[in-house]
């Protein structure tokens, strides 16, 4: 089980050590999201995100409801940027899901999402969930809509707080609009970086079979999915439905080119690097790949046994400068080999350690198994979707429509590890321990696993691959009354419903006390080994052989000590809620609308981790208490849209809209939001609009409650790891000497990391200011040139006392690189003093970050005109990050992000079509500017630069290419994406996560070329 850890802070690349490809852009230039209350017939409303006049009006029956407003009207123009993307333009371009289609950076900008390569990662949500975050500012501050109702959080484990967008049905979503701005006044909590609103068909009459598969070109990752879209409308009633099924299979780190072998990937040392033809390990001939660990930036921790410094022979490659005598070094890493017979140290070769006075290398050695390529990158997974709405016109209580919604889904995912075994024999074991093992001086301290004696060797074993699993089930039901509202032009809408999510999630681990009980033997007369304790089924430790150091452990012992255990989460959550809108009165250029509203929501959270991992008994994973809390909200909330001027020369259209919310949370008490924005059109051809308001974000139940966690990151961690190395005049090395070490200090000790719930840290609610302007422009031309319209707008979000968690790594990092060091400031906060054998420990839980900032400018340009009689459509979009920036106490500096690795300041998508009768050809990009972080990470420090660190990466392009045929009762499409099979960049070694030698980051694709079939028919 891997423990690197991904949050909230992942778009902060430098806190870690460590997609869309070709996505549409369908621009609502004057904002025309299509209507929630929708009745577009089926077979062509998703034509009508694309194809739709954005100067176009519905009829004056078909009032709407636009994402951003709650205010029904009977235009499609409001302040605020909203995107539209149609159930058809993802299908065009390659998306089995709405998960691809949500996380593609014709959505995103470029941000970085949580999505199927983050399986071997510790992330909100469990492994196998895929959230959603805008504007770079975490998926907890993005708030995710079902038509117009807030899905609820779902997943496994104890930090389950944003929606797992897997539960989202796919076939009978009709299109998905996008607010990229803050919206707290008018959806609550959340809201903080934008809304997206998945708004589904209605009024199906007739059963349509869809189905589709996605083929890699290396023919793992296989994608398919089919279900049926079925409805029936009469004359007071409708029923829309689907049934979906949806499998992707597992890619592995064997199936891609750039995951078959990491390495450090050092700039300046050959031996080092990708393509020097120098990463062969001399004496086997196999690879040096460094596949344990997510940054790569050792190997030395498998197939080996650490000891106390001793006298031997190196290895080939390891340094011997005669300073033992010829042919001799000291060492405290050792590889078996029964070539070397003589000397202190028969049956084992040097290749590490860093004797005072005597450096050596610690990758001189192979450190690949097979089996490592069969991690997952990739995770599989399959899902079961049901969804069913349904109306009934009642004929009473003003007319109302009786209405229901239910939604159900089942996600099985799971994902293939690689596990290390760190086994520790003792001093005075001289049954386990083989003669040329024995008698050897104390290594480490006891261990947990030791039975109280000091350890003289410790095995460091690959012992092959793990499984992780999860199963989450997730049911939805609501519904309610709407109808005319006693006041003449009024209308009510009654709602109530639960959302119940269900997860038991399943690991592989070693069991610390069967570890201990099995380690802990006796002689047989018969001349085997037992337990001393032989309960329990316990099976004795294997002897400490090479093929043991090698990974060949005995079946038996591995089926005792390796065991699977399990875990469950709940999550529930209720609310209650009731709307009013409707004429206020008149005005000379308009009626004046407006919505006043209420709502109570209750959300409950109970994770019980494996009651082995609240015993603290998984052997080198983290163990956990269980997470529990509940909170509860009343709100009420209100909007107004006032049309001062309309038609008038120099003012063709001057709108007003005002929205404000009181909120009263039980746990954090009241908080009153507002927002105000306006559209001014002095002539027809341009339009100015922007907004201003607050928003704020209530922690989630995990941040309050998670359960008392504590993990550890390996010693290679502590900043002050043979900090001997390093240059004296760097602030790293004036510190570890301030915390007393002696300058050949070497961390034997792994870093331990204390994580929990900030509601005892006085953890409290976080607000934000935001303000967008922006400017349309919409000339006319002749129809020979045909339509341009393009878009400009400007958006800022300061969040103040954001709610995150850093990582152990970063906080260790920046507290030991202050020059302030242990003065009281910054992240040093956090680290304890060291403890009696310099073993560090930090708090790595929930805070309020003092400053998170966001600013950038979004860019539209929509393009249509006929070509004789067929027609062409461009949708262009690109992203520019301005500022993204943080600080972690009131008393640090901003630091900027815009630019490094995972955070591009630009980004931006192009899309075309040309369609002909029936027939549509489709073509689409997507471009990711490089990035390039060494100037950030490497600083002033020569020692890092002589290394040659690479954290330069180029732009990244991706293109898809499809044709559409439309039938009179079938839809058939065929496109490859990635068509170039665009390279995935590279980085060095240590400091970001890796998949391979590439960052850790979901712009980029590791699928590769990918070829697509879909067909629809009716039946």
């Amino acid at each position: 089980m891997n423990n690197s850890r991904i949050s909230a802070w992942s778009r902060k690349g430098h806190l870690f050590a460590g997609a869309g490809i070709a996505a549409i852009s369908l621009v609502a230039l004057s904002a025309p999201a299509y209507a929630q209350d929708s009745t577009q017939d089926s077979t062509t409303s998703s034509e009508l995100p694309s194809d739709a006049d954005v100067t176009s009006q519905p009829s004056e029956s078909d009032s709407i409801v636009v994402t951003g407003s709650r205010i029904r009207r009977d235009e499609y123009s409001t302040p605020s940027l909203v995107q539209v993307i149609g159930r058809d333009e993802s299908t065009v371009a390659g998306f089995t899901t709405s998960a691809e289609a949500l996380q593609s950076t014709a959505v995103t900008g470029g941000s970085e999402q949580i999505n199927n390569a983050f399986g071997g990662y510790v992330t909100n949500g469990g492994p196998g969930a895929n959230t959603l975050s805008l504007r770079g500012l975490g998926a907890t501050r993005t708030l995710v809509l079902l038509n117009g109702r807030r899905l609820s959080p779902a997943g496994s484990r104890g930090s389950v707080g944003s929606t797992d967008l897997n539960v989202i049905p796919s076939l009978v979503i009709d299109h998905y609009e996008i607010l990229k701005d803050g919206a707290s006044s008018i959806y609550g909590s959340d809201a903080v970086a934008g809304v997206v609103n998945i708004i589904t068909r209605n009024k199906v009459n007739g059963v349509e079979l869809e189905g589709g598969v996605s083929v890699p070109e290396v023919g793992a990752g296989v994608q398919k999915n089919i279900g049926l879209v079925f409805g029936k409308t009469g004359d007071r009633w409708s029923v829309t439905g689907s049934l979906e099924y949806y499998e992707r299979n597992e890619l592995s780190l064997g199936d891609r080119d750039f995951t078959r072998c990491q390495t450090q990937g050092f700039l300046n040392s050959p031996d080092l690097t990708p393509d020097s033809g120098s990463v062969t390990d001399p004496i086997t001939g196999k690879p040096k790949c460094y596949t344990i660990g997510q940054t790569g930036e050792n190997g030395v921790t498998i197939n080996t046994i650490g000891t106390a410094y001793l006298l031997g022979t190196p290895a080939p490659g390891a340094t011997s400068d005669g300073s033992f005598g010829a042919g001799r070094g000291a060492y405290n890493r050792w590889r078996p080999n029964a070539a070397i017979t003589g000397g202190s140290f028969p049956g084992f070769e040097g290749v590490g350690g860093s004797y005072p006075g005597f450096e050596t290398g610690l990758n001189v050695r192979d450190t690949f198994d097979p089996r490592m390529l069969n991690q997952s990158l990739i995770s599989p997974v399959k899902t079961y979707t049901g969804f069913l709405q349904a109306s009934y016109d009642v004929g009473v209580l003003g007319n109302a429509e009786a209405y229901i919604e239910f939604l159900g889904n089942r996600r099985e995912s799971s994902q293939t590890g690689y596990r290390q075994l760190s086994l520790d024999y003792g001093v005075d074991d001289d049954l386990l321990l083989p003669a040329n093992l024995q008698g050897l001086p104390a290594f480490l301290n006891p261990t947990e696993i030791s039975n109280g004696q000091l350890v003289a060797v410790r095995a460091f074993i690959g012992a092959g691959n793990d499984t992780s699993s999860q199963k989450v089930d997730f049911y939805r039901v609501g519904g309610g009354l709407r109808g005319d509202f006693f006041i003449p032009g009024w209308r009510y809408d009654l709602y109530g419903g639960a959302t119940w999510s269900d997860a038991d999630y399943t690991f592989e681990s070693f069991l610390t006390n069967r570890l201990s009980q099995s380690l802990d033997v006796v002689a047989n007369p018969g001349g085997g080994l037992s337990c001393s304790d032989p309960s329990g089924g316990c099976v004795a430790a294997p002897i400490l052989t090479d093929a043991v150091i090698g990974g060949q452990l005995p079946a038996d012992w591995m089926n005792y000590v390796f065991v699977p255990v399990t875990g469950t989460t709940k999550y529930r959550e209720q609310l209650i809620s009731l709307g009013l809108d409707g004429d206020l009165f008149k005005l000379p250029y308009g009626t004046v609308k407006a919505f006043i509203g209420g709502e109570i929501r209750w959300d409950k959270i109970d994770d019980t981790p494996p009651i082995e991992s609240q015993n603290g008994q998984l052997y080198n994973l983290t163990s956990a208490t269980p997470t529990r809390g509940s909170d509860s909200v009343k709100e009420v909330f209100g909007e107004v849209e006032v049309p001062l001027l309309a038609g008038l020369p120099g003012a063709e259209q001057l709108t007003l809209n005002g929205s404000a919310r009181f909120t009263d949370y039980k746990s954090y008490g009241s908080e009153f939001t507002y927002k105000i924005g306006g559209m001014y059109s002095p002539f027809n051809f341009v339009t100015f609009r922007g907004t201003y308001g607050t928003s704020y974000r209530a922690p989630a139940l995990f941040e309050q409650f998670l359960g008392e966690t504590s993990g550890f990151l390996s010693s290679s961690n502590d900043p002050c790891d043979n900090f001997g190395s390093r240059d004296p005049n760097s602030t790293i090395y004036k510190n570890c000497i301030a915390d007393g070490l002696p300058t050949d200090f070497e961390q034997k000790n792994s870093v331990s990391v204390i994580s929990k719930g900030g509601a005892e840290n006085n953890l409290i609610a976080e607000t934000s200011t935001n303000w967008t302007v922006g400017v349309i422009l919409q000339p006319k031309f002749s129809s020979s040139f045909g339509d341009l319209s393009f878009a400009v707008d400007y958006y800022n979000i300061d969040v103040s006392n954001g709610v995150a968690r850093p990582s152990g790594r970063s906080i260790a990092s920046q507290c030991y690189s202050d020059p302030e060091f242990r003065s009281g400031g910054g992240l040093c906060r956090l680290v304890s003093e060291r403890g009696p054998n310099n073993e560090l420990t930090v708090e790595s839980s929930y805070i309020n970050v003092a400053v998170d900032k966001t600013s950038g400018i979004d860019y539209n340009l929509r393009y249509a005109r006929d070509i004789g009689t067929a027609r062409f459509r461009l949708n262009a979009q690109a992203t520019q990050y301005l500022h993204v920036q943080s600080k972690i106490f009131p008393d640090d500096p901003l630091e900027e992000y815009k630019g490094l690795i995972n955070t591009p300041e630009w980004s931006a998508t192009l899309d075309a079509r040309l369609t002909y009768q029936q027939v549509s050809l489709n073509y689409g990009l997507s471009w990711i500017q490089g990035t390039d972080s060494t100037k950030y990470l490497l600083g002033e420090d020569a020692n890092y630069g002589d290394l040659g660190y690479d954290f330069k990466v180029p732009d990244y392009w991706t293109h898809y290419m499809s044709v559409q045929f439309k039938g009179d009762n079938f839809t058939l499409t065929a496109g490859v994406r990635n068509m170039f099979d665009s390279k995935v960049p590279t980085i060095s070694a240590g400091y970001y996560n890796r998949v391979g030698n590439a960052p850790l980051y979901s712009g980029y694709d590791y699928v590769g070329r990918t070829f697509y079939l879909n067909m629809t028919t009716k039946l």
